[in-house]
């Protein structure tokens, strides 16, 4: 407990030791003008939108100014109607100058009043020192001309005479700004103020009509929309400046518009953030200042409703909605939210490191690992809580929000559980349930009083070749007391069970055959058939597939541990002996291998092991208990062991191999094998459940911890693994042509984290307990990965209907499959990557966040490939093994030298080699 607690507080320092070293702190030219020059204001609250009428309060406009005012000298208005007309007014009360402007668009009526509000502005209130006719009019194209509508015959002619696409866009334009001049020159014959427009300084480069136009350039200068990095934006600023000085000597020249975002995603080299705001805004405001440049900020409170202009549009304002200033114009820069944050994440940190207070003898090394998986953890939630708290939501971005959160919180969760896992079995104890001696050697006095064992063989149009030598494997059991029942069930075909029955004749009397047609139930009919054909005096009833070849030792070994009355279950793991069959069957055979070495050998320290329908030994009257074997599943075995646990029993686990199977025939029976267990799992979930309330059974908190941890690791995991991969594939279209909606690094890391930790956990825990070649090992991990989508499938099926039929696992090489088996696998994987590429491909702002992004769905598309790797090479010469050692040799050749041939690893601890 104390070196726990030790641990916790030393990472928990270490922590926060990285926060401070992370903490920014920048210097910034103080800004000694007193007052900025000019400020650009909204007269609107929160999420409202001019665009969509949203109105204004006098009372906040005048709460407002009261703000401003002690920044600013003046204000720059973007309207002149729904609302914005109160201002100038409103400014005077303060000692405010205010610039109009008449915004323009298509809406011509609209245009009209705009203009002429803008022109009575200007002659009612003598603060308004200039008018401002359109916000960018021709860089929007708001008055380009769209085909032949409302063009007057010069126009028409100029349009007309385009010989190409460029040439018409350049005519275009030239329209709109001829458009724009006889605005402009009419508000200038009514106006008693200086008139101008507001564009980007490339406008008013290419265009010197509209600059004699005007009284005076009001150039806006934005580096981040250019991509420029912000430690060299203030230049860029000051050089646009220079460049229109040298182009229009004489001419006066505003800065209408210089910004810089807080929030938001990266435009190239352009980052946006608290700190980089704070700098750019403050190095510019003082060189203005010193050069003399009239200048306006854009903006002075951040406008929640500009998210349709992208990820930074609400995030201009030196202060937030809330009217709190982001940032001082003088002393040191640093992030106000940044402590707050890194308090929250060691709070959370210190609450997720509790549950290593109960673990049973932690080591140092465990304890430190699972310590710094929590505080990781809690320094994403707290910057998940940071990113709520200082971006701005509409509805919709607001549930995307939350609806990924709400698919990330249990990745994480399963995360942590794999990392709970690693830390076990690489720097925990060794297990110390585990059977790994078998018994001693009965003397004769003993072997008259081993319980009787009555062993089970349900069959289903199984080869009766492969059942005979399953038989063949059973007579041969050295155990003095034991009977074999086996059960051929639905099976009206002579040629099937007649082989059988005449196999059983003559192996003796331990051997009974029992043929029944129309039983109900499927594979646990037959076993209660076989359990009503069992001798009276069996004490023990024991299970094996018919295709399984055990060893004369299964019995002698096991059955002993039935000694201890409080044992109910006695599980031995499953291996094949067609491995190496091909490559496929090599890689599913190693696949299998990791739960039986892996899962079961931790579950069966906390008395949770799962049961098999092959190759386990049950006590009769903890079956009896259990009400037998149940079809209310199809994993009647896994039904029948939680049910058993559930009543108190001890079941116990040995990772030595007695028995030896045959692997599914082909990659659509290895689905079809899969689809069942996760089905019967959802199954058993939602049959068992309440059993895990308090007091509803005897299951201890650590059993109940690893059948939860184990349902959520793996049926929730694939569940997640496909579920969010369709969500971020419907999610391409918006980023990739929308230019919204961007998944931030706070949904997309953790995927990809989540992936590597699982990557890790799987190729750790093999190399530790797995006695298996690399080569192997990844194999195995293809395998694993091509189940996602068949688990996700079987789960989603397991919640809208109750029952599907058992669907027998083909084996002993007599099937075949005329259609590919992963055609749904190849779509979704094809569509992912074409995602990724389409990403990067419509990517031309280099934005950070899009590139994480088409990584995530790359990596996502892995299971699906997976999967149709496997149904592709199944039917291919690579799926032999004599394909690859014949690359090799011709490798071999090609080298310079040649690599040493790695030996095969064998197992020595813990299989047992059956008899032939």
């Amino acid at each position: 407990m104390r070196i726990v607690i030790a641990v916790i507080a030393l990472v928990a320092c270490v922590h926060a030791g990285i926060w401070a070293l992370t903490a920014s702190h920048t210097t910034a030219p103080n800004f000694k003008g007193g007052q900025l020059a000019s400020i650009s204001y909204a007269p609107y609250e929160k999420s409202a939108r001019p665009d969509q009428g949203g109105g204004v309060n006098v009372n906040q406009i005048r709460s407002d100014i009261k703000l401003l005012a002690p920044y600013t000298r003046a204000l720059r208005l973007y309207s002149s109607t729904g609302g914005a007309e109160v201002v100038p007014s409103i400014a005077g009360e303060f000692g405010l100058k205010v610039t109009v402007g008449a915004w323009l668009d298509r809406d011509a009526e609209r245009n009209e009043r705009e203009v002429r509000s803008a022109i009575e502005l200007a002659r009612r209130h003598r603060n308004v020192n200039a008018i401002v006719v359109g916000n960018e009019a021709i860089f929007r194209g708001d008055l380009t001309p769209i085909g032949e509508a409302n063009l007057d015959a010069a126009e028409l002619d100029k349009i007309k005479k385009a010989r190409s696409p460029s040439e018409l866009k350049k005519i275009k334009e030239d329209v709109a700004v001829s458009r724009l001049i006889k605005v402009i020159q009419r508000v200038k014959r009514l106006s008693p103020v200086p008139v101008t427009t507001g564009e980007i300084w490339s406008v008013w480069r290419d265009h010197p009509e509209l600059v004699s136009a005007v009284d005076y350039i009001a150039v806006h200068v934005l580096p981040y929309w250019e991509g420029v990095s912000e430690k060299i934006a203030v230049d860029t600023a000051i050089g646009s400046y220079e460049l229109l000085r040298r182009l229009y000597p004489g001419k006066r020249i505003v800065i209408a518009e210089f910004g810089w975002p807080s929030a938001g995603y990266n435009l190239k080299n352009a980052n946006p953030g608290p700190v980089e705001q704070a700098t750019v805004l403050r190095t510019f405001a003082s060189r203005a200042e010193a050069y003399g440049i009239d200048y306006n900020i854009v903006e002075a409170i951040d406008q929640p409703w500009k998210i349709v202009e992208g990820g930074v549009g609400p995030y201009w304002g030196m202060f937030d909605a809330a009217r709190e200033p982001k940032f001082p114009w003088s002393g040191s820069i640093t992030d106000p939210d940044h402590w707050k944050l890194a308090g929250l994440a060691l709070l959370l940190a210190v609450l997720f490191s509790l549950p290593m207070l109960t673990l049973r003898a932690p080591t140092l090394r465990q304890t430190v690992l699972l310590s710094v998986s929590a505080n990781i953890v809690g320094a994403w939630f707290a910057t998940v809580f940071g990113y709520w708290d200082q971006h701005y939501f509409v509805l919709g971005a607001g549930f995307a929000l939350w609806l990924g959160l709400g698919l990330l919180i249990p990745l994480v969760a399963i995360a942590l559980a794999r990392v709970d896992e690693v830390a076990a079995i690489a720097f925990g104890r060794k297990p110390r349930r585990l059977i790994t001696v078998p018994a001693p050697a009965l003397v004769p006095e003993q072997a008259a009083a081993v319980p009787k064992v009555s062993v089970h063989i349900p069959a289903h149009f199984e080869p009766p070749d492969m059942l005979k030598a399953t038989l063949d494997s059973v007579a041969r059991l050295d155990y003095p007391n034991f009977e074999c029942v086996v059960v051929v069930n639905n099976t009206p075909d002579l040629a099937f069970w007649q082989p059988i029955k005449e196999h059983c004749l003559a192996l003796g009397e331990r051997f009974k055959f029992v043929n029944e047609q129309n039983v109900p139930g499927f594979k646990a009919g037959a076993l209660r058939l076989a359990l009503a054909h069992t001798a009276a005096d069996a004490e023990i009833i024991g299970v094996i597939d018919a295709d399984y070849v055990v060893h004369p030792d299964w019995l002698k070994d096991l059955a002993p541990l039935f000694a201890d009355p409080k044992v109910g279950l006695v599980q031995a793991p499953q291996d094949h002996r067609d491995g190496d069959r091909s490559v496929m069957h090599h890689a599913m055979n190693g696949e299998y291998a990791g739960f039986f070495d892996i899962g079961m050998v931790q579950r069966n320290e906390v008395n949770a092991i799962i049961t098999h329908g092959t190759m386990c030994l049950v006590r009769r009257v903890a079956l009896d208990q259990a009400g037998n074997w149940s079809s209310d599943t199809i994993c009647e075995d896994t039904d029948l062991g939680l049910t058993i646990l559930e009543l108190g029993w001890l079941a116990h686990y040995t990772n030595r191999r007695y028995g030896f199977g045959l692997l599914p025939d082909t990659f659509e029976s290895y689905k079809k094998q899969r689809y069942r267990w996760a089905y019967g799992g959802f199954q058993i979930f939602k049959k068992h459940w309440r059993h895990f309330l308090p007091g509803a059974s005897m299951l201890t908190r650590e059993q109940k911890r690893q059948f939860a941890i184990g349902w959520l690791n793996w049926l929730g995991a694939e569940c997640l693994g496909v579920g969010v991969a369709i969500l971020n594939l419907l999610w391409v279209p918006v980023v990739a042509f929308a230019g919204i909606a961007i998944p931030d690094q706070i949904l997309t890391i953790p995927i990809l984290a989540a992936f590597t930790v699982s990557l890790l956990h799987f190729i750790a825990l093999y190399r530790l307990r797995v006695a298996i070649r690399a080569g192997q090992t990844f194999g195995a991990i293809v395998a694993a990965m091509s189940m996602q989508w068949t688990v996700a499938r079987a789960v989603t099926y397991g919640v809208v209907r109750d029952h599907l039929p058992f669907v027998r696992t083909a084996k002993g090489g007599r099937t075949s499959h005329a259609n590919f088996p992963a055609f749904w696998e190849a779509v979704l994987g094809g569509l992912l990557l074409l995602g990724a590429v389409m990403l990067i491909a419509t990517n031309d702002k280099e934005i950070r966040e899009i590139n994480i992004f088409a990584v995530v769905l790359v990596v996502q598309s892995l299971p699906f490939l997976a999967a149709t790797a496997f149904a592709w090479i199944e039917a291919t010469r690579m799926n032999e093994f004599a394909y690859w050692r014949g690359i090799g040799a011709r490798m071999g050749e090609l080298l310079p030298w040649r690599p040493a041939v790695a030996k095969i690893q064998a197992r020595t601890d813990n299989r047992v080699e059956p008899t032939p």
